[in-house]
């Protein structure tokens, strides 16, 4: 399920006048625009609030013929600025930033729609009223790499407003409350920041958040809209969560399966096949098995051996002059195209690649052509006595290990002499050969369920 498109139809719902019922005994909505205009009047006069630079001549209802969608008869079509009025921030100089004093929001202030206070700065200067924000005021990020970025403001604590974010406060909340406002606005995220990155630079005018059509239902409806939309919204956190949750179990059964499967718990051993020793013997001939007290219980036909006996980290054979793809990190994950190098340390198609540089060391790639190796990574090669993707799944089952074990500061990097020394429990070929197939066919199952959510 799409949470994110259910939110987004909910809200689109609502604002069309589909989400709840209409009462014919509630004021209407046209009643409630001529009272906003005369309070807008007062306003003006009282100089709390700037003039709108529009005609005279222009209406503040657009006409009903460029109106986005139809409503119910008891609503109506006006402008988002005939019922708010939009403020810039003030331009504060960082001379005016103090530790103590009047809380000053900036756009780092913005998250998660709501206004956050952590680490803001203070002004200890008195300025403008029309610069202080209110409980209620919905604060959006005007320009940067953050264009559109919204957030509520929900104390009483007094606060100023930064340059480059604007206030979208209402005129007259007995005419418009706070929640649906909020819900008109959040229904036109998309149409907002498409303004603001159609663009050289992303930015964003309050005379253009101003001019939306806004469809104005009466202040009961209203109520019961936010009702409504809150309602639905609980739902569908619960779904959300309840998601988080199944894909978190998801995550634990797996490792599970790879816990059972190194323990000799996942197939069942088939007396039939080559013990383990006689492979490990191959690869050794002097080989001695390990005593390992962390498997007491596995088949008698089971070894374990050291990672390093199993396989090796090592560097591609370099060369130069020859254009080849560089195979780094970003390029395997599908992050960036490719991009050409002259020389550099040769890889085969089909090659394993583990990184041993950066937050997820112990990442293992397979790579899908020829090419250079990435500086992040070496080149893992694994003996052809043992199965590939068995090797890998005892790999995989210690990556939270070898995350949580990285040397280094400035840059964490693979703690190889961990990373060498894993025992790894070893069942006869014929076995991994089972194991890894058992695992790739649950993991698969599992995938398909994480993708239905």
């Amino acid at each position: 399920m799409d949470t994110k498109k259910l939110r987004q139809k909910i809200l689109d719902l609502a604002i069309r006048g589909k989400l709840v019922p209409q009462d014919p005994n509630d004021e209407p909505a046209s009643v409630l625009l001529e009272r906003i205009k005369a309070e807008k009047e007062r306003l003006i006069k009282e100089g709390k609030i700037k003039k709108s630079k529009k005609s005279a001549k222009t209406s503040d209802t657009p006409h009903y013929e460029n109106v986005p969608f139809e409503i119910p008869n008891s609503w109506v079509w006006t402008t988002l600025g005939s019922v708010c009025n939009f403020e810039n921030g003030f331009a504060f100089s960082s001379d005016d930033y103090k530790q103590t004093g009047v809380p000053l929001i900036r756009i780092s202030n913005i998250s998660d729609n709501t206004i956050d206070l952590n680490g803001c700065v203070f002004i200890q200067k008195e300025i403008d009223d029309r610069f202080v924000v209110e409980k209620g005021d919905l604060l959006i990020a005007l320009s940067g790499a953050t264009t559109g970025k919204m957030g509520v403001y929900s104390t009483d604590k007094v606060a100023y407003l930064n340059q480059r974010v604007g206030n979208l406060r209402i005129i007259d909340t007995s005419v418009l409350c706070h929640e649906y406002r909020n819900i008109f606005i959040n229904s036109r995220t998309e149409a907002i920041l498409k303004l603001a990155y159609g663009g050289a630079q992303p930015n964003i005018s309050g005379s253009v958040i101003c001019s939306f059509s806004f469809p104005l239902p009466p202040l009961a409806e209203q109520l019961r809209i936010a009702t409504e939309v809150n309602h639905w919204f609980a739902l569908i956190d619960q779904i959300e969560q309840g998601k988080a949750d199944l894909q978190e179990t998801i995550k634990q059964t797996k490792s599970k399966i790879l816990d059972l499967a190194i323990h000799g718990k996942l197939v069942p051993q088939d007396p039939n096949d080559e013990p383990a020793i006689e492979l490990l013997k191959r690869i050794n001939l002097d080989y001695t098995p390990c005593d390992n007290g962390h498997y007491p219980q596995l088949p008698d036909s089971w070894c374990v051996a050291p990672m390093q006996t199993l396989c090796s980290l090592n560097d591609g054979e370099k060369q130069k002059n020859i254009e080849r793809i560089n195979l780094d990190v970003k390029y395997l994950r599908g992050e960036r195209d490719a991009k050409m190098l002259s020389a550099g340390k040769f890889i085969a198609a089909n090659s394993l690649l583990i990184l041993v540089d950066g937050e997820n060391s112990g990442e293992v790639f397979r790579t899908p052509i020829e090419g250079y190796q990435g500086s992040t990574f070496k080149q893992l090669t694994i003996n052809s006595h043992v199965n590939t993707d068995y090797v890998l799944q005892v790999i995989n089952l210690h990556r939270k290990i070898l995350r949580e074990n990285k040397i280094g500061s400035a840059i964490p990097h693979l703690n190889k002499k961990l990373f060498k020394a894993i025992e790894v429990p070893i069942p006869p070929y014929s076995e991994q050969k089972r194991i890894v197939k058992a695992v790739n066919l649950t993991f698969k199952q599992l995938d398909a369920i994480t993708e239905s959510l």
